[in-house]
This record gives C-alpha cells, sequence and structure tokens, in this order.
C-alpha cells in the first residue's frame, strides 16, 4: 500500500441483490482488504498513494499526497496535466462480488479569472471492456475546495465477475489551464471516497 498528497477519495458501492430485503443481509463478513498491485502516473509518484477500507466493509478509501496540476508562470509546460492509474486487488468471501456504484472526488483549486480546471475519473475491471467514466469542470475564478459526486444507477452498475479474480483498474486525472496573464494557477486532487449503505440503496450483490 502506498501513499498519497492531494488527496482522492475513492467511494466504491455495491448492488443490492434482488432477494436481499436490507444491506445489511448482503454486507460479508469477516475482513474485507485491498491492496495495490501498480501504480503508476505524474499524480502519483511512488510511496504518495494510500489505500483504506472501511471497518463495515462498505467502503474504500485512497488518498494521494502528491497530485497537482498547474499552468503559469513558474510552471514547467508539462505540469498542466496530471493522472494516476491505480491496479486494485479486492479480497472478500467467496459467494459475493461487488462494483462501483457511488464515488466522492475532493480537492483544492486556485484559478484566476480566465483559468479553468478539469476532473476526470473512469474504471473497469481488468479484462472487461466495460467503464465507467466522468468529467467535470472547473471554472476561474476560485480559489476554494472542490467536490464532485459520481452515482451509477443500479441496472448500469458492473460488477465482478462471480468466481473469478479481476483487478479493479481505477484512473484519475487533473488538468488546469491559466489566462493570457499566465497567472499562477492549480488543481489538486486530495480525496476520494465512498460508501455504501442504506442511504444510498447500495449493498454487496451475492453471486
Amino acid at each position: 500500500m502506498l501513499s498519497v498528497m492531494a488527496a482522492t477519495s475513492l467511494a466504491l458501492s455495491l448492488l443490492v441483490a434482488p432477494e436481499a430485503p436490507s444491506t445489511a443481509d448482503v454486507v460479508p463478513p469477516g475482513k474485507i482488504t485491498v491492496d495495490v498491485v501498480t501504480v503508476n502516473g505524474s499524480g502519483c509518484p511512488a510511496g504518495t498513494a494510500a489505500v483504506a477500507v472501511a471497518d463495515d466493509n462498505t467502503a474504500f478509501t485512497v488518498t494521494y499526497s502528491d497530485y497537482t496540476a498547474q499552468a503559469g508562470s513558474g510552471s514547467a509546460p508539462t505540469d498542466f496535466r496530471k493522472n494516476c492509474q491505480l491496479n486494485l486487488r479486492v479480497h472478500y468471501p467467496q459467494g459475493f462480488t461487488y462494483g462501483i456504484a457511488k464515488a466522492d472526488y475532493r480537492g483544492f483549486a486556485h484559478l484566476p479569472r480566465g483559468a479553468k480546471g478539469m476532473q476526470r475519473a473512469s474504471y473497469y475491471f481488468s479484462g472487461s471492456s466495460s467503464t465507467g467514466m466522468s468529467t467535470h469542470n472547473i471554472p476561474g475564478p476560485k480559489t476554494d475546495n472542490w467536490q464532485f459526486t459520481d452515482t451509477t444507477d443500479i441496472a448500469e452498475i458492473v460488477f465482478a465477475p462471480c468466481g473469478m479474480v479481476r483487478n479493479l483498474n481505477v484512473n484519475t486525472e487533473v488538468r488546469v489551464s491559466t489566462n493570457t496573464a499566465k497567472e499562477p494557477a492549480f488543481v489538486s486532487m486530495d480525496s476520494t471516497d465512498g460508501s455504501v449503505n442504506t442511504r444510498y440503496q447500495f449493498a454487496w450483490k451475492r453471486c
């Protein structure tokens, strides 16, 4: 497991099986763990990304500690875009599977008038072409926290195949462009976190 700066919190949620009367009835027992198999990208250098699983097995969080895109005076030409590609292995009991139903992304932006930022995220299971992707624009002027929530309709949630080990690939990206005066501007990702509970009507799915 690695550590990460401009924190990015990623919320993994899972679908309710048709026969399950409530979320509590289908959350798997025991401790769920998430291993970081590989990590690549300019937004998550080695040792700057960490994954933690909620005690109740309803969510996991990815935290970044060096994830900032910047532009303008003093920035290198390649600094305007930062990305991170995580390959994760989720360990859970047999008889269950999971999908991403809801994700919360948070960060901070400093954008003078005329500057703009962008946050993008996608995910897919290894060996599958199915993916969820979202893009959010952050217009200037702004010097404040930002937050976006992506929710997938229950009928469209992509689940890991039952009885097979498929790693989860999570790709995120932030970009920034400055104004004509080339004033300094930046967008940071600081945390991604999500939960699966009755409040969102999401739960683990039985195979």
